[in-house]
């Protein structure tokens, strides 16, 4: 099935490729002022860390990185230890990773594969599914059910070929509510058949920041001028559609230069998935061919203070490179490296450094800018409800809305 078959997916290509070829632009209505202490201010960063990255299911991890049965993965999450696994059924799991007895790190590895985990304090170790097996000189540690002392279970799905999960074990918001059917389009990749080349981690500012850099085609003339448009083929325009919080980014000068003069059965998968896709409220998708068909996942998360973040890059690829591809690939990465690095991070840690002094009141997100309004506009909102509220904000299937 090619992506053309799902509706929504055809109806953004169908709304690009008309634009370009009329030279038409969608504007949203006005000006968006955001107060700069957004970017700065240690309450507000401690709102969004509790009430977004505390309460939201997150995208945690491709499918794809932990492929077969007894695969871990451990990683922080906005100050949460958390362990993913696949099981010996297939299977994903999520834990804290904080052993029962004192609070340690159960797994200390980025990634392996383990059908058990021993805790390196005290040797209690842990099953697959997170059952405490065995305590270390029980007799003499005494009775304990322990039954009782598994890991702390966090909710997990699949989706797409994506693992998403929170790090509140009584999550409030279901994960497919929380995706708005935003999952049904990403679908049309098939990453849970792609082969995972190589990440990375990237030190950046405010997490925001950051991120706004993504939901952002006005800057890419201007600060890629000599990387990403060196051929001079980008424009500064983006069209946003949006599934609740959740965006993709389409260029319309592309879609005409690319789409636009060829019948839609002519229309293939690599050209219509291009653009960038995004996931409320820290991943960007951006597709590159380099060495064959590939995405960067960027997955942006807060750091330990207002003024840090930290980007882990995944590289995917639809396909295992051939050995001529693979240096190719390489290339293609280490080159998004320095453009990130280099140019969008160092500009962004100017713009932080700038922001901390009291420079400006507000920042301002122009008419061209409708991917960040909405994304800040949902970060208020969010914050702003309750619990209790908190599952009404997201609508049960929601249309593209440009």
């Amino acid at each position: 099935m090619t992506a053309m078959a799902n509706p929504d997916i055809a109806r953004i290509m169908r709304h690009s490729v008309q634009h370009a070829r009329d030279n038409t632009y969608e504007l949203v209505d006005e000006v968006l002022k955001v107060p700069a202490s957004n970017y700065t201010d240690p309450g507000r960063f401690k709102l969004e860390v509790d009430r977004i990255f505390h309460r939201l299911p997150l995208m945690l991890a491709p499918s794809c990185e932990l492929p077969n049965p007894g695969d871990f993965k451990t990683m922080d999450v906005a100050g949460v230890p958390v362990l993913l696994t696949r099981g010996q059924d297939g299977k994903v799991r999520s834990f804290i990773n904080s052993c029962t007895h004192r609070g340690t790190n159960v797994a200390t590895a980025p990634t392996g594969n383990a059908r058990r985990f021993t805790c390196p304090y005290h040797g209690w170790t842990f099953g697959q599914n997170g059952e405490l097996l065995a305590i270390a000189s029980a007799a003499d540690f005494g009775e304990v059910d322990k039954s009782c002392l598994s890991l702390k279970a966090l909710p997990v799905a699949e989706r797409a070929g994506l693992i998403f999960g929170s790090v509140d074990p009584d999550l409030k918001l279901d994960i497919d509510d929380f995706l708005c059917g935003y999952d049904a389009l990403l679908e049309a990749f098939n990453f849970k058949d792609w082969h995972l080349f190589s990440s990375r981690v990237l030190r950046g500012p405010n997490w925001k920041i950051a991120y706004d850099g993504y939901l952002d085609f006005y800057h890419l003339p201007v600060l890629h001028k000599d990387t990403l448009n060196a051929s001079g083929q980008l424009g500064n325009r983006a069209h946003y559609h949006a599934w609740g919080p959740h965006q993709r980014l389409v260029a319309p000068d592309r879609a005409a230069r690319e789409l636009g003069s060829k019948p839609e059965e002519q229309w293939t998968d690599d050209l219509v998935l291009n653009g960038v896709w995004t996931i409320f409220p820290c991943i960007s998708i951006a597709s590159f061919n380099g060495g064959g068909r590939g995405v960067m996942i960027s997955q942006l998360l807060p750091g330990e203070t207002v003024g840090e973040s930290w980007t882990r890059q995944i590289y995917l690829m639809e396909k295992k490179p051939s050995a001529e591809q693979e240096a190719a690939a390489h290339e293609q990465f280490a080159f998004l490296e320095v453009v990130v690095r280099d140019e969008d991070y160092d500009t962004g840690l100017r713009q932080q450094r700038a922001l901390d002094h009291g420079t400006l009141d507000h920042v301002l997100f122009g008419r061209n800018e409708g991917g960040a309004q909405a994304f800040h506009k949902w970060t208020d909102r969010i914050i702003a409800a309750s619990d209790d509220e908190l599952s009404s904000l997201f609508p049960a299937r929601a249309e593209a809305v440009a």
